[in-house]
């Protein structure tokens, strides 16, 4: 039976954060002090060296080199070249995120038990099937019976915590319907701001520069756009107002509100941008608190 590599990796994606949360962290090596009066116990096994620590959990070397194969494979598989030194920093990124929001959940009371974890494992197994196949998956990535556990573990767990900081976005928010007038010629740009400041119409100059949309970019909020001098100057303006001309990489903008509202209901796009906008916050700001260690490379 041929192996779903790819259904495996798509369950384990929407678990985690960006990559497939294909590492494992490390526990506590617990050692016994023998005593005069107990018989010495054996000696426990070296602990595995660990590539990075956030807050005291890790990951060891070996899970950590394996999951910058698995990036890089599955970037190549994507038409992608992606270099060593590259996939290292993606995978430290995403290794300490997911670590952070796994350590977030299980402060905010979240605990998945280990008989959950085994029926997650065996509907995944059927998933794909069959325990033979999923086993197979395992050791063609690299993965110990051990390490996809833990890799497992902490995705359900970063997943958990993703979702309550993303649900704390509301539904609502202040948003400012825009219109621009976008040229690609600065002289241009400053010909038509100077016959909107005689009274030229907008709607007209809009035509000109885009006859299909009118430069009508629909209602936005805060956060929304990719350009913040867009955001700055589109909040600054009254309803009706039009804007300077405005330099951006993409070319020189006009902008125009066409309504306001304190409180409109966001678009499933905006939804998401701004989920996504709260949680890249939660993880900067969880970065500055942390303890984060990295071996020499």
């Amino acid at each position: 039976m041929i192996l779903h590599s790819q259904k495996i990796i798509w369950i384990l994606t929407t678990l985690a954060l960006g990559l497939s949360a294909c590492a494992s962290f490390s526990t506590p090596e617990i050692v016994s002090t023998p005593t005069a009066s107990s018989t010495p116990e054996p000696p426990t096994a070296t602990p595995e060296p660990l590539a990075l620590t956030v807050n005291g959990e890790g990951i060891t070397v070996v899970d950590f080199n394996a999951e910058v194969e698995r990036y890089k494979a599955s970037q190549t598989e994507l038409g992608n070249v992606v270099d060593s030194p590259t996939a290292t920093s993606v995978v430290i990124e995403d290794i300490v995120a997911q670590i952070l929001l796994a350590q977030a959940a299980r402060a905010n009371g979240f605990a998945l038990d280990e008989n959950v974890l085994q029926a997650r494992i065996n509907a995944l197994a059927v998933e794909v099937g069959g325990a033979e196949n999923l086993s197979a998956w395992q050791m063609s990535q690299g993965y110990s019976e051990q390490a996809f556990r833990f890799a497992l573990r902490r995705a359900v767990e970063s997943a958990w915590m993703r979702d309550k900081i993303i649900s704390g976005v509301a539904s609502t928010a202040e948003q400012v319907h825009i219109q621009q007038i976008l040229l690609y010629n600065q002289d241009t740009a400053q010909r038509f701001l100077t016959q909107l400041n005689g009274g030229a119409d907008f709607n007209a100059l809009a035509f000109d520069a885009d006859p299909i949309t009118r430069g009508d970019l629909g209602w936005v909020p805060r956060g929304y756009l990719l350009d913040t001098k867009i955001e700055e100057a589109a909040f600054g303006l009254a309803v009706g107002e039009h804007s300077e001309v405005i330099t951006t990489d993409v070319g020189f903008h006009i902008l125009r509100i066409l309504a306001r509202d304190p409180s409109r209901p966001l678009s499933p796009d905006a939804t998401l941008v701004l989920q996504e906008l709260a949680l890249k916050k939660w993880i900067e700001e969880q970065r500055l608190l942390a303890s984060i260690v990295l071996a020499p490379q």
